[in-house]
């Protein structure tokens, strides 16, 4: 995992710092400058355009890493790979636009009893779903070049730049909320033009189709399976559906609430954006070579060290989130999001830890039997969040996104095993599951018996963080001996040694 090891760690370096950024800005900035409606606003507006460009994409990005082996040349032109990466996305585009259109007033109808502000800024959703698009399409043309630094540096560091400065200008009255919401959807502009001009900057890009080099049976085979793959973008997205069915059925401040607690939970999943980016091209030569041996291998391997990541981070989350609500500003208004942060934290420990499985299988010959499953979580997700949102309002959307992920990887595990004889799971799976309920139950009974001991002497604030200080700073000791001890892979063991040797 020479590469994949590589460029992985530089883009979790990357998408940590940005993790600093966005928790200075979210925590400390934006639930002092904004209010809980506005933050809603442009969780909303964000979702919609992120949930939009990916159905635009017509699965574009799917199929750039699925076909790149083929276009592959030692030229680094690719014949016109990525002429096509531009084409089709603008196709997706158009029709987007003109059903946009067409049902502006049915959408804007939806949203005016609950989220009036969402019908007053409807016309920048266009713009700022042009700019996801691309911003997104640039950052895949770079990773299967395997070079995903600097556009997660774009993605995670400088869009949350940018919004830090938009957020203190309208919060210190510089700015209109009119100038703010103009500014916070040309930061995506900004982003996307950067990874541009950085897929230029690495000298062999061509984006001029190479007409000849494909005959009509690779054509069809090609377009087949970028339309096929626009359902499927629905599976990652899942998240952008309950917000908003929240800013349609619950209001702007509850979708505002429910952001801070997304935020904080979507830290779980942070190492899996860089290390599925750099493992997904593998996976596809893998399964083009007709290696199986070798993509259950990579499967395996990728999801057992996310299981471990991703739980580890819960875990640390989920200790200190008395002392986080206590120290940001107007934390007694957000307090209610603590069980989302909590229910999501699951569902993204799973999300992280099985998605290697939709790559596998959309890059096999069975890719079309992925509709199958998609559907299935889609349906599932519509339906939990009509259900769920009326009765548990935030923790009923993060609960259909908990249990709208277990109906879908049940299955979809059950079919690869079946179908393709791929299995994610190994043993050292077991080891983590058993490792991680040990430290919740130390947790436990810390949070039962030993932090009152703090609360008794001194005022809250300085108590709580107290309390999290020391617990944390046990917590990680213990953490690092017993991973270190139980030599859950390789990888891992090979990580710790280098580290303990530098401190």
């Amino acid at each position: 995992m020479g590469v994949i090891a590589r460029q992985s760690i530089r883009g979790a370096l990357a998408n940590y710092l940005g993790v600093a950024i966005g928790f200075f800005t979210t925590f400390f900035v934006l639930t002092d400058c904004l209010s809980q409606e506005e933050i809603g606003l442009t969780r909303v507006m964000v979702d919609a355009a992120m949930l939009f460009s990916g159905l635009a994409q017509l699965g574009t990005n799917a199929s750039i890493i699925r076909f790149f082996p083929f276009f592959k040349s030692i030229d680094g032109k690719n014949h016109g790979i990525f002429g096509w990466s531009i084409l089709i996305p603008f196709i997706g585009f158009s029709l987007f636009a003109t059903l946009f259109f067409i049902f502006k007033e049915n959408i804007i109808t939806v949203y005016s009893q609950k989220s009036p502000l969402i019908a007053d800024y409807f016309y920048l959703l266009l713009p700022l779903t042009f700019f996801a698009l691309y911003l997104t399409v640039f950052e895949t043309n770079a990773s299967v070049l395997l070079r995903i630094t600097v556009p997660r540096l774009v993605r995670e560091v400088g869009i949350r730049l940018f919004n830090l400065i938009c957020y203190l200008l309208y919060g210190h009255e510089l700015i209109s909320l009119d100038c703010f919401v103009l500014l916070f959807c040309l930061s995506y502009a900004v982003a996307m033009l950067i990874n541009f001009f950085y897929l230029l900057s690495l000298g062999k890009i061509s984006f001029r189709i190479d007409w000849h080099f494909i005959d009509r049976t690779r054509i069809k085979e090609i377009l087949l399976y970028t339309l096929f793959m626009t359902a499927t973008i629905l599976a990652g997205n899942i998240p952008l559906i309950n917000s908003l069915f929240l800013g349609a059925k619950a209001g702007l401040e509850l979708t505002g609430v429910y952001t801070i607690a997304f935020y904080i939970a979507n830290i779980v999943e942070v190492p899996y954006r860089s290390l599925g980016a750099i493992s997904r091209p593998m996976i596809s030569q893998a399964v083009r070579d007709n290696n199986w041996s070798e993509v259950n291998r990579l499967g395996q391997q990728v999801s057992l060290h996310q299981f471990l990541v991703s739980a580890l981070i819960l875990f640390f989350i989920w200790l200190n989130l008395g002392a986080l609500f206590a120290v940001i500003p107007h934390g007694a208004e957000y307090k209610d999001g603590m069980g989302v942060v909590v229910i999501l934290g699951l569902a993204k420990i799973i999300n992280s830890s099985l998605s290697i499985g939709t790559d596998i299988l959309n890059y096999s010959r069975k890719y079309p039997f992925s509709l199958i499953f998609i559907a299935l979580l889609t349906i599932s997700a519509i339906l939990f969040n009509q259900f769920l949102i009326p009765i548990w309002d935030i923790d009923g959307a993060a609960c259909a996104t908990l249990f709208s992920y277990i109906i879908y990887f049940v299955f979809l595990l059950a079919f690869l095993r079946s179908r393709l004889n791929v299995g994610l799971f190994c043993v050292k799976h077991i080891t983590v599951f058993v490792f991680i309920l040990v430290l919740f139950a130390i947790g436990l009974l810390w949070n039962s018996y030993v932090s009152p001991l703090f609360a008794a002497g001194l005022s809250p604030l300085p108590a709580a963080l107290l309390d999290a200080t020391i617990k944390t700073a046990i917590m990680l000791v213990v953490c690092t001996i017993a991973v270190s001890r139980l030599h859950i892979s390789k990888d891992i063991d090979a990580l710790l040694a280098k580290l303990l040797r530098r401190k």
